[in-house]
């Protein structure tokens, strides 16, 4: 007799939807410090995109591709701007640091945006301890380029894979803890000076191969077909991961709402004018059929072209350099998820309390740095850490969806920024991550659902009873 009320009941929590202006009263009196320019906000974002990616998904796809993975990275690159102008609008509109998750919950209802959460959860947890772990092979490879020693396998390799326990990753997790346990601001000021410096190390790269550039190399520019420069761009894709990073920062930002779409959409821009650049000169450089080191492609085309190590050392500290500022940036944008989740109710309320002299989640950073220093040292990732494109890709659909959503229930709220030529941009951004997903291999999926099922576990067990939303009824 009681099984149709229950039911009634659970329909009505399963579809409950967090009012915007709820949101954005939120985010006017939050307890976290606006600190942030627009020129750290875009930083924030170049900071978790350009990673330790380019410093090997050339090797990747250039055999993919041939010449035509120049065109590989616009195609992503345009596949990127659709999710990103998407970011944009929304950003402008709830600027919450719960980004895709605070999207979600406003328009798709609390499930869905829990299911986001969790997507976001396994993106930015997992992505950067797998990180975290490449981290001990670039020290290696300086080690032995400036002193002819190595770290120990066994605590410098990727566990499972030769390592026991990767203690250059738990150092380079925890080096990033303290930085964010200083404060946004100075967390800040730490990625903008390594972005600098992993830029100058990549326009660098190109001043010294751009000597050696030579037109038969680009001949044939196609040789493996458009079928060859989209598969490239279905490899590059994941290289644009992280441009969404800002959006996580919305109430620490000065002036949300105008900085936060200028900056996903600049630092896009300036991933992929820079991408183009590294992909003209390394192509350029050296002909495509060479690239057979896929572990370390711009080293290997500075060594053909120069004949010498130091180069390769050089680029050695920029990956480096590129690493610790991912490290960062993610680490950041994981406990702003995981403050505005806590605030909701749907996770522990400690991870929401906020350090009144610091302006930071304290007790929330330091369960994530823990966390993730775990991962990174003691597990193997596997095809865990292909599941987090996967992830990264469902999260990116919802911000397509929602903006159809809000343009649809909500279409005279005041936006700094207007997705052009909706609603088909964000039909076009749905489609292009659906048929990234669908891309990705079996195993993929399978990891995919069981982390998904997991997730469903712990909401209907914890967060549908102690959601705030609940609580208010």
């Amino acid at each position: 007799m009681t099984s149709t009320p229950t039911r009634v009941r659970l329909g009505t929590a399963l579809g409950r939807r967090k009012p915007v202006a709820d949101l954005v009263a939120e985010a006017g009196h939050g307890p976290l410090k606006r600190s942030l320019g627009l020129g750290q906000l875009t930083m924030l974002s170049i900071g978790a995109t350009l990673g330790s990616g380019i410093f090997v998904v050339l090797g990747e796809a250039v055999p993919v591709a041939g010449p035509a993975v120049v065109l590989s990275f616009v195609l992503a690159g345009v596949t990127a701007l659709f999710s990103a102008l998407s970011y944009a609008e929304l950003a402008g509109m709830i600027p919450l640091s719960g980004s895709s998750y605070s999207y979600a919950y406003a328009t798709l209802g609390e499930l869905v945006a829990w299911v986001c959460g969790w997507c976001l959860i396994l993106e930015y947890g997992v992505s950067v301890a797998s990180v975290a772990v490449g981290w001990g092979q670039y020290v290696n490879e300086l080690l032995q380029l400036a002193f002819g020693v190595a770290l120990p396998e066994s605590i410098s390799g990727p566990p499972g894979d030769g390592g026991l326990v990767n203690v250059p990753a738990i150092v380079v997790v925890l080096l990033a803890m303290v930085l964010l346990l200083s404060g946004a601001k100075e967390s800040a000021r730490a990625n903008a000076i390594m972005v600098v410096v992993k830029i100058a190390t990549l326009v660098l790269f190109c001043a010294i191969a751009f000597t050696a550039v030579q037109a038969k190399n680009f001949t044939p520019f196609l040789p493996l077909g458009l079928a060859g420069m989209s598969a490239g761009g279905a490899k590059l894709f994941f290289s644009y991961i992280g441009f969404d990073a800002a959006s996580t920062a919305g109430e620490e930002a000065r002036n949300p709402q105008r900085d936060l779409p200028r900056a996903i959409l600049l630092s896009l821009g300036i991933v992929t004018v820079l991408y183009c650049l590294v992909a003209v000169a390394a192509v350029g450089a050296l002909p495509w059929q060479q690239f057979d080191d896929q572990q370390a492609a711009l080293s290997h085309v500075l060594t053909s072209v120069l004949d010498s190590p130091f180069w390769a050392g050089v680029l050695a500290v920029g990956a480096l350099v590129a690493i610790s500022s991912v490290v960062l940036t993610v680490l950041y944008g994981q406990t702003r998820i995981m403050f505005a989740m806590s605030r909701d109710g749907l996770v522990p309320k400690t991870l929401s309390t906020v350090h009144p002299r610091t302006g930071v989640p304290r007790t929330n950073t330091l369960v994530v740095s823990a966390f993730v220093a775990v991962l990174a040292a003691f597990v193997p990732l596997g095809k865990l850490a292909d599941a987090t494109s996967i992830g990264t890709l469902f999260a990116f659909g919802l911000v397509n969806i929602a903006v159809l959503v809000l343009r649809k229930r909500r279409p005279d709220d005041a936006r700094t920024f207007r997705v052009p030529f909706s609603p088909v941009t964000p039909i076009l951004g749905v489609l292009c991550c659906a048929y990234m997903m669908f891309s990705l291999d079996g195993a993929t999926w399978v990891v995919f659902g069981g982390w998904m099922l997991l997730g469903l576990v712990l909401y209907f067990g914890y967060g549908i009873r102690r959601s705030r939303l609940a609580a208010a009824k």
